[in-house]
């Protein structure tokens, strides 16, 4: 079967508008976490991890008008998604282009901002069809307007990773040429209140796999990657010049998804799941554990998931588990744009020859054998295989599996 390549990436989230501003916060280990500023809530107790631009500004960006129907999530999309396509030098291009989008929230801001007024007029009604997560990957493609197949995937925090998996099963059956995979999602009431209501928020910066860890910090954002099979991007590239060849940034070598159904919001104690998806993706790319060079955990910093996924780890990788580190302390909890979020995270990671340290960790876990990464340094490191977890509610779990562009 052809590899599968990712010719292109781009990326929005509180660490930074694109893929240069996020490669440095990661290498000078700088949070985008912070009070809440763009939100309109009274929980401001809670840190979240939210995008350093208004919705007007993001809408300047992109060139839209003032009076453009459009909502946060939909404008994260557009602007990640175009630095991917830009990248991969596919605008406009004359073949099958697909665009899979992960979201839960969709247009749920503009619901919470103008539901009292749906209820007394017309004024804004032209936001209720907005409120429909297909609806924020439909106005992405619209921006565009070259995608030949839209498709929405919403399983909570695995919805990008899953986005991501199902491109690449279309790539691999021939149903499209290009895919555009990945998600977007922002923080809403909504989105607060709820995780709010399980108790799992942190008022302090999120400590993901520390022992004094005591909930999460939400994040909003968007990502994609452009993936194609090799034999595809070989033949693209050709009929370009010289000075304008693209690159593979690396392959999407394995990937598995799993479902416990465990609880509905809880992941399984003993880590079933997360152990399957692991061990299945691996399978799948034709890799063994010791092969993985870095693990980009989905550890939240609950209680729950990070022991959850650490025993998982533990169980798969036993006594040689690799470097290990959550980005989340960096972004926050994105939720449904999570695993396209650490997509490009662990790919800019094998690309500049780092791993991103675990913010705020100071406490072993004394159920685990292993502690994160604590220390940032580049010398020396070399990384042929990464795995980047994603798992969501219902025991929902999906795991990536990204190799070097060298790659035999």
């Amino acid at each position: 079967m052809d590899k599968i390549v990712i010719s292109g990436m781009g990326i929005i989230s509180a660490i930074g508008n694109n893929c240069m501003e996020t490669l440095d916060a990661l290498k000078a280990s700088k949070s985008g976490i912070d009070t809440i500023h763009y939100l309109n809530t009274s929980h401001t107790e809670f840190p979240v991890g939210e995008v350093k631009l208004t919705n007007e500004e993001m809408i300047s960006m992109l060139g839209l008008t003032a009076s453009s129907v459009s909502t946060r999530t939909s404008l994260m999309g557009m602007i990640a998604v175009r630095e991917a396509i830009e990248t991969a030098g596919i605008y406009n291009i004359n073949q099958r282009c697909s665009i899979i989008s992960g979201t839960t929230v969709g247009g749920m801001d503009k619901s919470e901002q103008y539901y009292l007024e749906f209820l007394e007029n017309d004024l804004h009604k032209e936001y209720i069809k907005t409120h429909d997560c297909g609806a924020c990957t439909e106005m992405i493609a619209d921006y565009f307007g070259f995608f030949s197949q839209v498709d929405t995937i919403s399983t909570a925090c695995s919805s990008a990773a899953n986005a991501i998996l199902l491109g690449a099963k279309f790539l691999q059956s021939g149903k499209t040429d290009v895919a555009v995979a990945g998600g977007a999602e922002c923080i809403t009431r909504f989105h607060l209140n709820g995780f709010n209501t399980l108790r799992i928020l942190d008022c302090q910066h999120c400590r993901p796999f520390d022992n004094t860890r005591a909930g999460l910090n939400l994040g909003e954002g968007a990502a994609y990657i452009v993936m194609e099979t090799e034999k595809h991007f070989l033949e693209r590239t050709a009929l370009t010049p010289p000075e304008s060849q693209r690159k593979i940034y690396a392959y999407l070598s394995g990937a598995a998804n799993t479902c416990d159904a465990f609880h509905q919001t809880a992941s399984s104690p003993d880590g079933k799941g997360a152990y399957m998806a692991m061990k299945n993706a691996l399978h799948n790319a034709g890799l063994h554990p010791s092969n993985v060079d870095y693990i980009n955990a989905h550890g939240t910093g609950t209680a729950n998931n990070d022991l959850s996924e650490g025993y998982a780890i533990e169980k798969l990788f036993g006594n040689n588990i690799p470097p290990v580190s959550s980005t989340k302390a960096f972004t926050g909890h994105t939720t449904s744009a999570a695993g396209g979020i650490e997509a490009v995270i662990s790919i800019l990671s094998m690309n500049n020859s780092l791993i991103p340290v675990n913010l705020n960790f100071k406490e072993k876990m004394p159920e685990l054998s292993f502690k994160p990464v604590t220390e940032y340094s580049s010398n020396d490191i070399h990384l042929e295989h990464v795995l980047s977890n994603s798992f969501g509610f219902g025991g929902n779990d999906t795991t990536l599996i990204f190799s070097h562009h060298k790659r035999s």
